[in-house]
């Protein structure tokens, strides 16, 4: 059993501990995707995802003007991204399967960043050779997922940096320097590339009303941790004559540890998605869950569904039927369903998962010229 379990810390570049969403939303001053937006989404697209449906995409800004706008016909445009430090786990997927939920639901295109050079400049990697090769190497699994490659640009940040870069100084003109370290913590011994780059990741906001030649929305659709980049970039929109970026968050899929979201840097408490199946077979069946100590125990008192990583693994990513979440939220806490029983069931579906992902995966190596957009 792989256990871990530290202070509860949000930032863009670190997510450790048990997050407290509540919070988040509260010290962000984002808004909690309510029933009444719910129920807007869901005329408007016919049916929600199950990662609205269960709250695992639970705060937004201006998501509301978003489909305003839609309702009277106006287009607007997806944008979100991925720092290439390393390859990509189900944390990173479970975004994007969303995201493609909007994308066919809408119509609409995405703007897909690799930031290169983020994880150059915040030292993930000692080498920006290596950094833009993994953009690549990740741009695999972004195809992987279902893509329409009409409506998809993918692009790393210095082999596009000629179209960024202009749209990037005009955001860094209008950002002052303290509002960067308020906002992102910078020090004196911060690297000035570091200081520049929320300029980089800011310009996709603003790239879709530039290449169209007319203002258009953009949705951003993210984890929590990357909104301080938004309301920087919210700021200085009006200043340039764009509308603000508007975002809709996710929580984090937990790690296969006690407490804290999926993470890289502890490697059995993540699944890759270049994982072989049998190793991650292995990883689930060493999976943190709310059982007893015994089987008698369980039988008796029943397990805690609630903080059971195995359990939210079904959540989150391999049960879409809320019914039968339901029935196996009950049968667990009524002991009628084993840890073990449900370990298997789950590292059988990761299994076939992978496989069908990674043949995907292998086909996307030729596709890559249909989606990747370079200077």
């Amino acid at each position: 059993m792989v256990k871990t379990m530290e202070k509860f810390v949000v930032t863009p570049w670190e997510v450790k501990g048990e997050v407290n969403y509540d919070k988040l939303v509260k010290d962000f001053g984002t808004k909690k995707i309510d029933e009444k937006l719910l129920k807007r989404v869901e005329r408007l697209t016919g049916k929600l995802h199950y990662m609205l449906r269960r709250g695992l995409f639970f705060s937004h800004r201006d998501f509301d003007i978003i489909l305003n706008e839609y309702e009277k016909g106006q287009q607007f445009a997806l944008y979100t991204g991925r720092g290439p430090s390393g390859q990509v786990h189900l944390g990173h997927l479970m975004p994007w399967i969303f995201t493609k939920y909007l994308q066919d639901k809408f119509g609409t295109e995405l703007y897909f960043q690799m930031t290169d050079d983020e994880k150059f400049l915040f030292g993930q990697k000692e080498k920006l050779e290596e950094t833009n090769k993994l953009a690549y190497e990740n741009a695999l699994d972004v195809i992987a997922v279902g893509f329409d490659p009409k409506k998809t640009f993918i692009f790393a940040d210095t082999d596009y940096a000629k179209t960024l870069y202009p749209i990037a100084i005009k955001v860094a003109r209008l950002t002052t320097f303290s509002t960067a370290k308020a906002v992102f913590g910078f020090k004196n011994e911060s690297n000035i590339g570091s200081i520049f780059y929320p300029a980089m990741q800011a310009a996709p906001c603003f790239l879709p009303s530039i290449l169209k030649g007319r203002n258009t929305r953009v949705l951003i659709p993210a984890a929590i941790d990357q909104d301080p980049y938004w309301r920087i970039t919210r700021d200085v929109a009006p200043k340039l004559g764009f509308p603000k970026p508007a975002a809709i968050h996710s929580k984090f899929i937990p790690g296969l540890a006690e407490g804290g979201k999926m993470s890289a840097s502890i490697p059995d408490s993540c699944i890759f998605t270049t994982d072989k199946p049998e190793d991650a077979k292995r990883k689930v069946m060493k999976a943190f869950t709310g059982g007893a100590a015994t089987v008698e125990e369980q039988r008796k008192h029943g397990g805690k569904p609630e903080i059971c990583s195995v359990f939210q693994y079904y959540a989150f990513l391999f049960e879409d039927d809320d019914k039968k979440l339901e029935e196996r939220r009950n049968a667990c806490k009524s002991g009628a369903l084993l840890c073990g029983e449900c370990k298997k069931e789950l590292a059988e579906r990761v299994a076939k998962f992978l496989k069908e992902h990674q043949k995907k995966r292998e086909q996307a190596k030729k596709q890559l010229d249909k989606f990747v957009v370079k200077d």
